[in-house]
């Protein structure tokens, strides 16, 4: 197959082990920053150029589109849909799990479990809100936030007033969730490629820190997830509409909970601590998703 990894950070290591991966397995893998590409629309013709070039059609993308240019991104993503390629995530399904509020309305309107969260523009009737969550602590999430940037833990209701005061003269749309208290600064990402849990690491956050990401020097270790854990994961992905994800679940009293839904995971975290070869395994996804293709048009 002739793969194209669309990618900004060609260095970085979510994009190296899927290029490794795919030429492990005999494949013509390529890396293009999707920012520097432009494309053409016309009836029976659609194209990509990449800094002025044609861009040689591949079998199969695989979009590693950061958060900062998710529009772009899923603009180019739908091109190639347009082509009839194979991808590993559609454009729709991005823009969709980037907005968190979008994620979380889809995935409690089906019937999945998720943090108490709520959506205001103005602090006037923040009291009523935080007293709906639960009271406080609450946490406030800026809505495009990555790597715990953007997520705030406030304890009283004058912190959560500024805080979301600054947001929005920043023109910046926010999120307030309850706290999970009983999760202790600790939570599961899980990998889902093809519909199948692949990969799951326990995230623990540092002492008197409660965001557990990694870049904020949390610490990990490989975990073993429930079946109710796994269903949850694989049922939030399909209503998503995304093949491939880190689901990001909270262990609460009254059980897990989805927390976030991750369309273009990190890989470097969760095959360093669990050992598992997750792009290994989205190469053999994209095979199978060829092989399919193949087998359709000589029907």
């Amino acid at each position: 197959m002739k793969i194209v990894i669309l990618s900004r950070g060609p260095q970085l290591y979510s994009t190296q082990s899927l290029l490794r991966a795919g030429m492990r397995r005999g494949h013509q893998v390529r890396i293009i920053d999707h920012v520097n590409c432009h494309f053409t629309i016309q009836k029976g013709r659609m194209s990509i150029f990449h800094d002025g070039f044609l861009v040689d059609t591949p079998d199969a993308i695989i979009p590693r589109i950061g958060s900062s240019v998710t529009a772009k991104g899923a603009a180019v993503i739908a091109q190639f849909e347009a082509m009839n390629m194979i991808t590993t995530v559609r454009s729709m399904a991005l823009l969709q799990a980037r907005d968190k509020l979008r994620c979380l309305q889809k995935l409690a309107s089906c019937g999945i479990d998720v943090p108490k969260t709520a959506y205001l523009h103005n602090n006037e009737h923040l009291p009523a809100v935080i007293n709906q969550l639960g009271g406080l602590p609450v946490v406030i999430k800026l809505l495009e936030s990555t790597h715990g940037v953007g997520v705030i833990l406030a304890e009283t209701l004058k912190t959560a007033e500024s805080t979301i005061e600054v947001f929005q003269k920043l023109r910046e749309r926010v999120l307030l969730q309850e706290f999970i208290e009983e999760s202790n600064g600790a939570d599961i990402r899980v990998l889902v490629v093809a519909g199948k849990v692949v990969a799951a690491m326990k995230r623990q956050a540092q002492a008197g820190e409660f965001r557990s990401n990694l870049h904020r020097g949390a610490s990990a270790e490989a975990v073993r997830i429930t079946q109710q854990e796994k269903n949850l994961v694989i049922r939030a992905t399909k209503i998503m509409g995304l093949d491939i994800a880190g689901v990001d679940l909270l262990r609460s009293e009254r059980g897990p909970l989805v927390m976030e839904i991750n369309a273009s995971p990190g890989l470097e975290g969760i095959e360093t601590i669990t050992k598992v070869d997750v792009a290994g395994q989205v190469i053999r996804y994209l095979e199978s998703r060829y092989r399919l293709k193949k087998e359709y048009a000589n029907q």
